[in-house]
């Protein structure tokens, strides 16, 4: 019987496979990951392959090690990082690493594209400041600066529709994906040909756009053999990770919030009319008819992993010494300062910053240092720093006229009982924690669930498989010393702004 469902995560330090019953409990998952490359200042680059090898892996030992026959797999979803652009040629090979979401080379080609087509103009069709993050200034730059793998390319896929590809033959377009790029229509979810001649890009280049729940194909033999799945299994187009954790963690109606603490950090909430916003980042929802107003910022789980990696010898130590992880003994650490960090404050801007202050300049900064401050101090700055970040989002987003109740934390950071209480202290919200771990694969499990009719709805797939397993809820006599912090990261932003800029300029020189 196919009563099983495989969700995939391609995230960006490693990709997670999870095989869910229909009741949303994992029965087998597995992690394999993958290198970032980092040729040049501003450049962030993933290699397709080594993702298409990572996923095979992963799905291999997780059968053989779960002992799971796998005809039981009635669908597969993707969930993707976001804003990739990979190039590929008639036959489907690679031609280019993709840079990822991260990666700004493309600052001048947004430039030049704002002053010809107007801000304004490219902001009333998507919903989107153009920024380089972003796909489309990534597919105009291979059209620039590497043109023989321009001319070679005969489609440019996302990150899940490259694996969509891999498995089933089919070139698809998924709408949660669709914001990456400014041809796209948002509120009709088509590419707008005037957009597309007016950026020079070539409609052909562009896959045809599916619903994210929608099966594109099936398991294509030379998968099976590669990857383990049975020949003939369903694939689901997938869409946006952020978005299928959003729908892992039960958000479908309006005002409902995730709260995101992955590689990257940053919230999602869920609305269902049309409100943009230049300072923040909209999508189409992986449920149809719903969009999500989302701030992303770089500044997530990664500021955590680098200050392990930098930072954390004594905690490594101690993990050994206790059985326990260095992320629950920098937990510890951080936990010995009082909230507030006596005075120390951490800008995360550790490569550049997304929403919604959209400065590739941007730089990490610790401000407040002294003698009497110690390495604790600057862990649990750096937890702060990550939570005023999501704050700040936030506040732009109540600002834009997006209301928000409570938050549904997801990612490695929401196994943090320190930081989602100290999350919930800053922002003042309500944090409710669904199983974080496996948000986003259970959202996009759930994509091909409906997509193959085992859930009549997306209502009845979030009821069945979605519960809250911890709640947090902020104190309110930490809110004067939080409040203090976050006036003062604010300003000294503004204020190290063009100290940034400059710093940017003489580097280049």
């Amino acid at each position: 019987m196919r009563n099983l469902l495989l969700g995939i995560d391609l995230g960006t330090s490693a990709c997670k496979t999870a095989l869910f019953d229909l009741g949303g409990r994992v029965l087998a998952q597995q992690n394999e990951s993958y290198p970032v490359y980092y040729p040049h200042p501003g450049w962030a680059e993933q290699e397709p392959e080594e993702w298409w090898q990572a996923v095979c892996r992963a799905v291999r030992r997780m059968l053989s090690g779960s002992g799971i026959d796998p005809a039981r797999i009635a669908g597969v979803g993707i969930g993707g990082q976001s804003w990739s652009a990979v190039p590929v040629d008639e036959d489907g090979k690679v031609l280019a690493r993709t840079p990822i979401w991260f990666d700004t080379r493309a600052l001048e080609i947004c430039r030049e594209l704002s002053r010809e087509i107007g801000e304004d103009n490219i902001f009333a069709l998507c919903g989107n400041p153009l920024k380089p993050s972003y796909t489309l200034p990534k597919i105009l730059w291979f059209q620039r600066e590497q043109p023989e793998i321009y001319a070679k390319t005969a489609c440019f896929l996302q990150s899940n529709s490259f694996l969509v590809y891999r498995l089933t033959g089919v070139l698809s377009q998924d709408r949660s994906q669709g914001y990456g790029l400014h041809c796209y229509d948002m509120r009709k979810g088509c590419w707008d040909e005037g957009m597309c001649r007016k950026m020079g890009i070539n409609p052909a280049l562009l896959p045809p756009i599916y619903d994210c729940h929608q099966v594109v194909g099936t398991v294509t033999g030379k998968a099976a053999r590669e990857c383990g799945l049975p020949e003939g299994t369903p694939v689901a187009a997938g869409g946006l990770d952020a978005a299928c954790g959003t729908l892992g963690a039960g958000v479908l109606h309006d005002g409902e919030t995730q709260e995101q603490g992955g590689q990257a950090g940053g919230m999602s909430i869920c609305i269902s009319r049309y409100r943009a916003d230049p300072s923040l980042i909209l999508s189409s929802h992986v449920v149809p008819g719903r969009w999500l107003l989302q701030g992303g910022t770089v500044g997530g789980g990664g500021v955590c992993r680098w200050m392990e990696e930098e930072l954390c010898a004594p905690e490594r130590e101690a993990a050994r010494k206790n059985g326990t992880s260095s992320f629950q003994e920098l937990d510890r650490s951080a936990e010995k300062v009082p909230a507030g960090s006596g005075g120390v404050v951490f800008l995360p801007y550790m490569a550049g910053e997304r929403s919604p202050i959209w400065d590739e300049n941007a730089k990490g900064v610790f401000y407040g240092l002294d003698f009497s401050k110690s390495r604790e101090h600057m862990l649990r700055a750096g937890l702060e720093g990550v939570a005023f970040s999501l704050r700040h989002n936030l506040d732009i987003a109540e600002r834009a006229g997006a209301s928000v109740s409570v938050l549904r934390s997801i990612g490695g950071a929401a196994n943090s009982r320190l930081w989602t209480q100290m999350k919930a202290d800053v922002t003042g919200k309500k944090i409710a924690v669904p199983s974080s771990d496996t948000a986003t694969t259970l959202g996009a499990a759930i994509l091909a669930g409906v997509g193959v009719g085992l859930y009549r709805s997306f209502e009845e797939a979030v009821e069945r498989t979605v519960s809250v397993k911890r709640e947090y809820l902020p104190n309110p006599e930490l809110a004067p010393v939080y409040q203090k912090n976050y006036e003062i990261y604010l300003e000294l932003y503004r204020q190290l702004k063009p100290v940034m800029a400059a710093g940017k300029k003489e580097s280049e020189r």
